[in-house]
């Protein structure tokens, strides 16, 4: 089958599952069930991996950007200026944590440590994929990162029920 076949197919499986996940109301759904969607077509091996044209994950790591940067007001400005100091502890504990459990797994699990390191820092799956990418490395990163993010989006929102008071928490706005 053409590779151009196959990028149709996997954008099928990925929009499809991406679409259907709408009616879950779990966070992120769309991502989350494109990448399940994409990710069991690519493991049932029905079909050659995808081999996406040059630069297609910087263009889709641009637009994703842009969506996420036209978010970004005065207003958006306003509400983060208290919150610097934290967003400050947030991000070195997630570095310091993101090394650490690097380390660990590289020498527990055996992991190549450019590896082990690359999955455990935080940040996006595309953004660690494309860093990792250029170590080559990049299709083991994306894949320790498709298992952060699958677990995440599943877990956080039970747990911020959990936790919130007075019970559940509105997340589907």
């Amino acid at each position: 089958m053409p590779s151009f076949a196959n990028l149709i197919l996997y954008t099928l499986a990925g929009a499809s599952l991406g679409s259907l996940m709408l009616l879950t109301g779990i966070p992120a759904a769309p991502l989350l069930g494109a990448i399940l969607g994409a990710g069991l077509l690519s493991v049932s091996g029905q079909i050659e991996v995808a081999a996406w044209p040059l630069g297609t994950k910087t263009a889709l790591g641009i637009a994703i950007g842009t969506v996420i940067g036209t978010g970004v007001n005065r207003e958006t400005i306003g509400e983060l200026s208290p919150l610097w100091k934290p967003a400050l502890v947030i991000t070195f504990t997630l570095l310091v944590s993101g090394v650490l459990v690097g380390l660990l797994v590289n020498r527990l699990f055996g992991v190549e440590k450019i590896v082990a390191l690359l999955g455990a820092a935080p940040g996006g799956t595309i953004g660690m994929s494309l860093v990792g990418a250029e170590f080559g490395v990049g299709a083991a990163v994306a894949a320790l990162h498709a298992v952060r993010l699958v677990t995440v989006l599943f877990l956080i929102p039970a747990i911020v029920n959990f936790l919130s008071p007075g019970g559940r928490v509105d997340i589907t706005n």
